[in-house]
This record gives structure tokens, sequence and C-alpha cells, in this order.
């Protein structure tokens, strides 16, 4: 349908404020994009962009049509997804953003698996702990830990009964001792994370329903789950880590569950997207693959 390709084109550009970006993200030559534009332009009988040497942005009439035109696309993509499911295999393009260590070392396994069942999926995957822009990055859904701050987001739980837990190579607490109590764990080398300017340790807990922090300091930071995660592996603290990125190393014995006597802060993962017309056929069933995949994992 080229009129409604059009017009996710003219979508894509306003969101982006830039031709060749959307172009890029629409796999299309920004010639065939500055076409589309003119061609809708033509046909709204209307000027939708102010155009300068470096971006776009809307004209008022670009700004009320910009509004219908997210309505009437959703609808269509719903409505051909309604006719061509169980009539075909999943196509097209799934952009996911993932945290950096659940994420390589857990989701992408699956994620295969998954592909391998719809092999006419293209999926890219941005592997990072910074918190993806719905809005503006070209990521249609994203595993994150916690319920979004933003309540315009829509949140599908993935592993909900997922927790923090306090963990340690055996060789560190051979040489340091395990700590069993909040004033113990505060002479312990903790390991944090940190992002930006903002450093997580504020650790949070529980005692009889009421919130316990803890203050915790260590040597080493890091902006990468992963990166915290080896540093416990290499007996170089104490970490506090989901559930799901370390269950392995619980098992094999790499990593031991350190108890201080209080509960662990839950952790649910959630898969969140900007709008539930971004949740088509194709990324309802991923979401059902690994909240299935997760809850065999952790009760294993």
């Amino acid at each position: 349908m080229k009129a409604l390709n059009d017009l996710k084109i003219f979508i894509e550009t306003a969101k982006q404020h830039s031709l060749s970006a959307a172009a890029r993200n629409m796999d299309i030559t920004p010639a065939a994009a500055s076409a589309a534009l003119k061609r809708l332009e033509s046909e709204v009988g209307a000027l939708l962009f102010i155009r300068s040497t470096r971006n776009l942005r809307l004209t008022q009439q670009g700004e009320q049509f910009l509004n219908y035109c997210e309505q009437a696309v959703g609808l269509m993509t719903e409505a051909c997804s309604t006719i061509t499911e169980g009539q075909a295999e999943f196509r097209g393009v799934i952009k996911l953003s993932m945290p950096s260590d659940c994420g390589r070392n857990i989701f992408l396994g699956w994620i295969d698996e998954f592909m391998a069942q719809h092999p006419k999926l293209e999926v890219r995957v941005q592997l990072s702990d910074g918190l993806a822009d719905m809005y503006t990055q070209p990521v249609d859904i994203a595993l994150r830990y916690g319920e979004p701050s933003d309540s315009s987001l829509v949140a599908l739980p993935i592993a909900g009964g997922n927790t923090r837990i306090l963990c340690a190579s055996p060789g560190y607490l051979a040489e340091y001792g395990t700590p069993l109590t909040s004033e113990e764990l505060a002479t312990h080398n903790c390991l944090c994370f940190a992002l930006g300017d903002s450093l997580y340790n504020r650790w949070r807990f529980f005692q009889r329903g009421h919130e316990v922090t803890l203050v915790v300091k260590g040597n080493r930071y890091a902006s990468d789950g992963e990166a915290v995660r080896r540093w416990a592996l290499a007996g170089k603290g104490i970490a506090y880590k989901s559930l799901l990125d370390v269950k392995e190393d619980l098992v094999a014995g790499r990593l031991m569950g350190v108890d201080i006597g209080l509960e662990p802060e839950p952790a649910p993962l959630y898969l969140v997207c900007a709008s539930r017309r971004v949740i088509n056929p194709q990324i309802q069933a991923l979401k059902e693959f690994l909240a299935d995949k997760a809850k065999h994992y952790l009760a294993s």
C-alpha cells in the first residue's frame, strides 16, 4: 500500500526531525523518502514540514495531520495483522533494547530460539544498561527492570517474580568472611552500578514489609551490569544483582548467595513500548515466548 507507506515515512520523519535519519531507519533512500513526502503534501494540499539545511520541523498543519496519521496507521496495521495472522509466517523487523548482562548471556539465546521458529523475522538488538528513549531512538520495544517512571509507556510483564540477590565468589567469602548483618555488609567491598553522574550505591531491602536502604561503598563502579558480575566472579567484592543475571553462576557454584537477614528488592522485568499500537502479533508472540522462558528459567 503506497499511501500507507507514505504515511509511515511522514510519521518517522516527524519523529526523527530528519529526512535522512527517517530514510535510514526505514531502509529506503533519502530520495524515495523525499518523494513520498512531496506526494503526501500534494495529496493533502498543505505544507507539512518547514525545511532547513539541518533539519525539519512540522508546520501547524503538519502537527494536526500527524495526530490523525498515527491513529490511521495504527488501525491499518492492526487490521492487516488481524487478517494475515495465522495465514503466514511472521515477517518484518523487531527493534529491541536489552540490559547488557541478561541480554547478552540469556536473552540473545532465547531470541535465537524464537527466530528459528520464525525465520523470516529480522531482529535488531541494542545492548545497553542506559534507558533507551522510546520516542526518539530507533527502538520498538525494550526489556527493562522495574516499572517505567514514564506512566505513558506500556509495560508488559516478562519476569514479575524476579528479585535482586547479594552474591560473591566463594574465594572472596573465604578470604574476607561472609557478612551476616547489614552492619557487617558495610565493612565489605561492594561492587556498584553507575550510570552517568548517578551512582547506585543505595541498596534497597525490606524487613517485615518496611523498606530498608543501605548505603554501601567499594572501589569498583561500572556502567555495565556484566562488568559488575565479572568483578564478582573474579572475587573483587559483593554484588547486588538481578537473579536473572546470576542464576547460572549460583547453580554452578561460581557465585554464592549472601543472606544478611533482609528481604531482597523486587526486580521485575518488563517489555516496554511507547504505545499498544506497537504490539503487533510478532511482538506479542515474542513477549509470550520470553515470559515462558523466564518463568521456567527462574523456577529451575
